[in-house]
């Protein structure tokens, strides 16, 4: 069974597929916090700002085989224009994503791409992957598309991850979880300040922006 939180067709918003049209599968539950706000202090990862709590959310809901729900990924595709794409985010996706799943997904037309933490080893058949690293999780996996490092975390920052070999490098500006999306961020702000000369020092790395939030759409 898989059981995803909410699935939704936009634009995938930050990195190297920033514009790029995609339905985002977002899988329930997380490997370094369990999403109750009560116990985010003491999480490995304590300043995620997504609901993946159960499976309530936009098209969520139980999967009771892979067939099911790569049909329904499908379904938020519309029509037949340009090469279906589908995200699997979390939460971490690498708790529930698996190799029959992505033959699914294949099956039914999809591309498929991964945002995990990189703390458990990736099925084969990905088609682009994306490893975040939260905090001093240990990241298990040293290959990927594109590395894409929330900036600055204090116990994960960018010179950790030198011999992790990737097609992209790219730092994102913490965000404040405790602030609504449409309010002023002044940690944010000084963030993306810090990220943007540590790239300009540090030349591998490149600033992606969450676009999403910036022109305001999901």
């Amino acid at each position: 069974m898989y059981r995803v939180k909410e699935a939704f067709y936009t634009l995938q918003g930050e990195g190297a597929q920033s514009g790029r049209a995609a339905v985002f599968c977002r899988f329930s539950k997380c490997n370094l916090w369990n999403g109750r706000e009560q116990d985010r202090a003491s999480a490995v990862c304590n300043f995620c700002d997504t609901d993946f709590v159960g499976t309530d959310g936009q098209n969520g809901g139980r999967f009771e085989s892979a067939e099911a729900l790569a049909a329904h990924i499908r379904r938020l595709w519309p029509g037949e224009q340009g090469r279906p794409y589908v995200v699997c985010t979390g939460g971490e996706p690498l708790l529930q994503l698996d190799e029959p799943l992505i033959a699914a997904f294949h099956q039914a037309g999809l591309e498929v791409g991964v945002e995990t933490n990189g703390t458990l080893p990736a099925p084969a058949g990905i088609d682009w992957l994306c490893v975040s690293p939260k905090a001093d999780a240990e990241v298990v996996i040293r290959r990927c598309n594109e590395l894409k490092l929330v900036y600055p975390q204090p116990l994960a920052l960018p010179d950790r991850f030198v011999d992790i070999e990737a097609d992209h490098y790219f730092l994102s500006p913490m965000a404040s979880p405790s602030l609504p999306e449409d309010g002023p961020d002044p940690v944010k702000q000084s963030n993306t300040r810090k990220a943007t000369d540590y790239c300009l020092q540090h030349p591998r790395w490149r600033l992606t922006l969450q676009m999403h939030k910036i022109v305001g759409i999901d």
